[in-house]
């Protein structure tokens, strides 16, 4: 299948324009705060794309990412239980914020670090630190910290496997497409049937 592939080398073509560190900043700011899609979708092709640019577009998404956070922190702090909690059950976020804030109060600063290297919506932790009033300096560090080593990580992985992370991609992305389009066969198959 390859429309995943497709889809894949058009992402190379935008992470290649002129703007694209603008886009990736915008996207890692709101991701942290309010958005649902993380930066990676946008670093990981501007990394390959220009794989001598791959921490210079770490180092845009963590700050941003951070500079997000600090939104996602006021949020919680300031506004929690009108705007931000009915937010959090619209996405259906309640059960990772009770764990996150479980976790806060056992230590706030790990809590943070820690949250940086889970799968768990960054932004949840931001709201959260702000809500339990984490001292800022402990969010931002952590943050820092956590967001960093996670996009750095992305950055240099890139930069240092690059073709063979590239070619594995195109790979991967032609199996997922062929294993997809059989599923959504068999489902639809079995709906008729």
């Amino acid at each position: 299948m390859q429309a995943l592939v497709k889809l894949y080398d058009k992402t190379l073509q935008w992470a290649q324009h002129r703007h694209a560190p603008r886009y990736l900043a915008a996207v890692s700011f709101v991701e942290a705060s309010i958005f649902p899609i993380p930066p990676y979708f946008m670093l990981a092709p501007m990394a390959l794309s220009r794989p001598d640019r791959a921490v210079w577009y770490a180092t845009i998404a963590t700050i941003a990412s951070v500079l997000g956070g600090v939104v996602g922190y006021l949020l919680g702090y300031l506004v929690f239980h009108p705007i931000v909690l009915p937010l959090i059950e619209y996405f259906g976020y309640e059960q990772a914020f009770d764990v996150i804030t479980a976790r806060f109060q056992e230590n706030g600063f790990m809590a943070v670090l820690l949250a940086g290297f889970l799968p768990v919506p960054f932004k949840v932790i931001a709201i959260a630190s702000g809500f339990m009033h984490v001292p800022l300096l402990l969010f931002l560090s952590g943050s820092i910290l956590g967001r960093g080593v996670k996009f750095f990580a992305v950055a240099l992985l890139i930069k240092f496997g690059g073709a063979n992370i590239e070619n594995n991609i195109r790979n991967i992305l032609s199996k997922m497409g062929l294993v997809f389009v059989t599923l959504a066969v068999a489902v639809l198959g079995y709906k008729l049937i």
